[in-house]
C-alpha cells in the first residue's frame, strides 16, 4: 500500500483535454516543458555508492514481492523497481506529473480517467510498457493473493479498457477526486514476472522471482541476512526525462541489516554505511558521537520539513470487550504524561500528535464549523457527544494541569463505567482484572512505555509489555491478535480512500486489512465517503476536520509525538546532495533519490 499512498494528493482532473500532469486544486508549480525540479542537481554526477541501514522494523526479508500478504520483502524495493503512471514532487503538495504516461485526461463527469504511455517506456528485459500489462496489473492487485488493501482503495475503481495497444481508461463506479490519482499511482510490473516456461504461476506464488519492473534500479548482490544492493540500470528509460532529471544517482544503493538499532549504531560509527536516519531522540542527543564525528567525515544533520505530522499513536483494539467503553478508552490516555517524557526522555525534540490530519489544511480546530456540522447533525446518533463541542485535545501535565488531576479525572471515567479498585486491582463488576498486553517487535520499546504502565498502575491497571520477534508480530496483527501496540500512520495533505481502509467498518473484519482498531461506526463510514467524493477543497475541508473531531472523541487512538526536521547522519566525505532541502521530502528518500556520490578522496 505504500505504492499508493506515496502518490496521495497528487492529482485530480476537471477537464477532458490531455495533459502532461494535473493539480488537485489550482495551478501545477511546473509549466509545461520544465526541465528539471528545483530542488535536484540536474548535472549530479552518477556513480559511486549509497550504503544505508532501512527504517523498517523487519530485520530481514524472505520475498521480493512486495504485494502479496505473507512475508517480508526488502526496504525500498517498490521505490526502486516500479515505476508509476504519474512522478509527484518534493516541493509541492496535490499535483502529479506524467512519468509512465504522457498524457491523462480525466472525463468531464469524472467517471473515467485516460492515460497515454510513453512508447519510449521499458522494462527492465527490454519489453515495452504497454497497456495490457496495466491491465494485468490492476487485475492482479484485485485479485485474491494481494494484500486486501488494493482492493479497499480501488473498491470504486469498475474496471480497466484497454483502447489501444499504449492507451488505457479506468472506469470508477461514481466520481471521487481521488481514484484518477490512486489508479496513477498504482506500481506497474511485467506480466511475465513469475512465468516459468511461458505460463504464469499464480501470484501468491511469485515469491522470489526477480521482479520485471520498469523503475530506475534492478536487484544486484544479495546476502541474505545482512544486505541487499540495487543496481542503478544504465538503460533505464526515463533518465532524461524532466521528472527523473538530477535523481537516481548512485550506481549502487547498498541496504544494511542490522539486529538491532545498538548494532546499527555502532556499525555507522565504524564506517560500513553512510546514512542513517533516525528515530531515537535519546541517541540523537547523546550517541551520535565518535571519532567520524569530531573529524568531519560523519555529519548530524537536521532537515527541517513542511510534511503532514501524521498521526503515530498508541492503537486500542476495540475487539476486546475491555476497550468497548469510550470512558475506558479516555482513561487510559490521560494516565500517558507526554511532557514529562518530552522533557525526561526526549529531550524536548518533539510535538504532541494532535488529531488525525496536523500541519495540513484538514486540521480541525474550536468548535465544529455551520458545515461541518450540517456534515454531522444527520449522523449525531453514531458520534460522541463531545464531538459536537471543542476539538479534543491531548491532556497535558503542565500550566495549569497536572499528572494528579488527569489521573482523578480517569479514576472518574472508569467507576462510571464500572471499574473499581479492590484487592489491589482495578475489576469490572465480574471482579476480572485490568490486565493489558502491550505488543511490540522491539525490546527497547520498553523504556517509552514504562512511564505510561507505572501511572496506570496507580489506577490499578496492569500494562505487560510484550515484545515478539517481527514476523510473529506482523502475524499477529495481521489476525488483529493484540490488545494495544504502536502504529506510526503516515500523514497527508489529501486524505481519501485509504481511510476506510484504516478505519472503514467494511475493513475491521478482513484479516491483513488496516483497520487495527476494529472500529465499526456509520457515521465515520459515512464521512470518510463525503471526503473521498469532494469535488472542491471547499467540500473536502468540512468532511475531513468532521472526521477527525469523530475520530479523536472516540478515544481508540492515544496520540503520542512527531517531529518537525529528519534527523540523518550521513558521511559527507563519500556522499554529496543538493542546496535546496524540498519541504515535503520524505527523509531518506530524499538521499535516495537525488544525492549523488561525492569524488574519491586520495590518500596523502
Amino acid at each position: 500500500m505504500r505504492f499508493l499512498l506515496a502518490l496521495g494528493g497528487m492529482l485530480c482532473a476537471a477537464s477532458v483535454a490531455a495533459a502532461p500532469g494535473y493539480a488537485l486544486w489550482g495551478e501545477l508549480k511546473y509549466a509545461p516543458g520544465f526541465t528539471h525540479f528545483d530542488y535536484v542537481n540536474p548535472d549530479a554526477p552518477k556513480g559511486g555508492e549509497l550504503r544505508l541501514v532501512s527504517n523498517l522494523r523487519t530485520s530481514t526479508f524472505d520475498k521480493y514481492n512486495p504485494f502479496t500478504i505473507k512475508g517480508s520483502a526488502p526496504a525500498y524495493l517498490g521505490d526502486m523497481l516500479f515505476d508509476s503512471l504519474l512522478a509527484g514532487s518534493m516541493d509541492e503538495n496535490g499535483a502529479g506529473y506524467g512519468l509512465l504516461a504522457e498524457d491523462v485526461a480525466v472525463a468531464a463527469d469524472g467517471l473515467s480517467a485516460t492515460f497515454v504511455l510513453r512508447r519510449e517506456a521499458r522494462f527492465h528485459n527490454g519489453d515495452p510498457v504497454l497497456a495490457s500489462d496495466l491491465k494485468f496489473v490492476f487485475d492482479t492487485l484485485m485479485g485474491p493473493y494481494t494484500s486486501p488493501a488494493y482492493k479497499t482503495v480501488l473498491e470504486d475503481v469498475a474496471g480497466i479498457d484497454v483502447l489501444d495497444a499504449r492507451t488505457v481508461r479506468y472506469r470508477f463506479k461514481k466520481a471521487n477526486r481521488e481514484l484518477p490519482l490512486t489508479v496513477g499511482g498504482l506500481p506497474v510490473f511485467s506480466h511475465k514476472w513469475g512465468m516459468e516456461n511461458g505460463k504464469a504461476k499464480r501470484f501468491d506464488e511469485v515469491v522470489m522471482d526477480i521482479p520485471i519492473g520498469s523503475g530506475p534500479y534492478r536487484i544486484g548482490p544479495v546476502n541474505f541476512g545482512k544486505d541487499i544492493t540495487y543496481v542503478r540500470d544504465p538503460n533505464y528509460w526515463a533518465r532524461d526525462l524532466n521528472v527523473k532529471r538530477g535523481t537516481e544517482n548512485f550506481d549502487r544503493i547498498t541496504v544494511k541489516i542490522y539486529k538491532d538499532s545498538t548494532a546499527r549504531l555502532e556499525a555507522l560509527k565504524a564506517g560500513e554505511f553512510d546514512l542513517m536516519r533516525f528515530f531515537s531522540a535519546a541517541d540523537w542527543a547523546r550517541r551520535v558521537t565518535g571519532k567520524r564525528f569530531d573529524t568531519g567525515e560523519l555529519v548530524k544533520g537536521e532537515f527541517q520539513h513542511r510534511l503532514p505530522s501524521g498521526f503515530q499513536s498508541y492503537v486500542i483494539n476495540l475487539r476486546r470487550d475491555k476497550f468497548q467503553d469510550a470512558r475506558v478508552r479516555e482513561a487510559l490516555g490521560l494516565a500517558m504524561d507526554y511532557e514529562w517524557m518530552n522533557r525526561q526522555m526526549f529531550y524536548g525534540a518533539y510535538q504532541r500528535v494532535v488529531g488525525l490530519f496536523g500541519n495540513t489544511d484538514c486540521q480541525a480546530t474550536g468548535l465544529p464549523s455551520p458545515q461541518e456540522l450540517a456534515l454531522m447533525e444527520p449522523l449525531r446518533k453514531n458520534i460522541p457527544a463531545a464531538a459536537f463541542g471543542p476539538m479534543a485535545l491531548p491532556p497535558r501535565t503542565d500550566g495549569d494541569s497536572s499528572l494528579r488531576a488527569n489521573l482523578r479525572r480517569a479514576q472518574a471515567l472508569l467507576q462510571q463505567a464500572g471499574w473499581t479498585v479492590r484487592d489491589g486491582a482495578l475489576r469490572n463488576a465480574k471482579g476480572e482484572p485490568m490486565v493489558i498486553e502491550y505488543l511490540d517487535s522491539n525490546e527497547s520499546g520498553a523504556r517509552v512505555v514504562s512511564p505510561w504502565a507505572r501511572n496506570l498502575e496507580k489506577l490499578g491497571i496492569q500494562l505487560n509489555y510484550r515484545p515478539v520477534d517481527f514476523a510473529l508480530y506482523q502475524q499477529r496483527l495481521s489476525k488483529f491478535e493484540f490488545e494495544i501496540m504502536s502504529i506510526n500512520y503516515p500523514g497527508t495533505n489529501s486524505p481519501g480512500q485509504e481511510f476506510a481502509d484504516m478505519f472503514g467498518s467494511k475493513a475491521a473484519d478482513v484479516e491483513d486489512s488496516g483497520n487495527y482498531t476494529g472500529l465499526k461506526n456509520p457515521a465515520v463510514d459515512t464521512l470518510i465517503a463525503r471526503m473521498t467524493a469532494a469535488k472542491t477543497k471547499d467540500e473536502l475541508l468540512p468532511a475531513c476536520r468532521a472526521l477527525e473531531r469523530v475520530i479523536s472523541h472516540s478515544h481508540i487512538l492515544i496520540p503520542q509525538w512527531t517531529a518537525s526536521t529528519h534527523r540523518m547522519a550521513y558521511n559527507a566525505w563519500r556522499l554529496a546532495r543538493p542546496a535546496q532541502v524540498p519541504p515535503y521530502s520524505p527523509g531518506e528518500g530524499w538521499a535516495i533519490h537525488t544525492w549523488w556520490a561525492q569524488p574519491a578522496r586520495t590518500s596523502k
